[in-house]
């Protein structure tokens, strides 16, 4: 027999409760797919930078470029603007994904304050 005082404890999970949990759960998924994302953008992007910068110091006017899983010997200015060109869509690929990672944040804050507002001690949302 259930007494009176311990269903008060008990806060019953709603259908739109665990949709909330459930969106949680797949953000923070989304939230670490991000995170390795951006780190692989920024170590494209020092490579890039570091390719650039020793472009710069070669005397050849041919250099060897990997094009796929080949190198091909390719005119140092060509090479210049691909790398230019690559530099650029690293780039604006690193801020697509920062700004997602903002929203991703952002929603998860919204649903973590509306589910501790409810569940209070209940629930634990923090990762370890």
């Amino acid at each position: 027999m259930q007494q009176a005082g311990s269903s008060a404890s008990e806060t019953e999970v709603t259908w739109e409760d665990q949709q909330n949990i459930n969106k949680f759960g797949r953000l923070n998924n989304r939230l670490h797919d991000l995170d390795d994302e951006i780190k692989t953008a920024k170590e494209t992007n020092e490579n890039l930078e570091d390719a650039s910068n020793e472009l710069i110091l070669t005397d050849e006017e041919i250099v060897r470029f990997q094009i796929g899983e080949v190198f091909a010997h390719v005119p140092k200015d060509e090479v210049e603007s691909r790398i230019e060109e690559l530099q650029k869509v690293t780039s604006k690929n690193l801020e697509k994904l920062e700004e997602e990672k903002e929203t991703i944040v952002a929603q998860m804050a919204a649903l973590k304050k509306i589910l501790y507002a409810k569940f209070k001690d209940s629930i634990n949302l923090e990762e370890d």
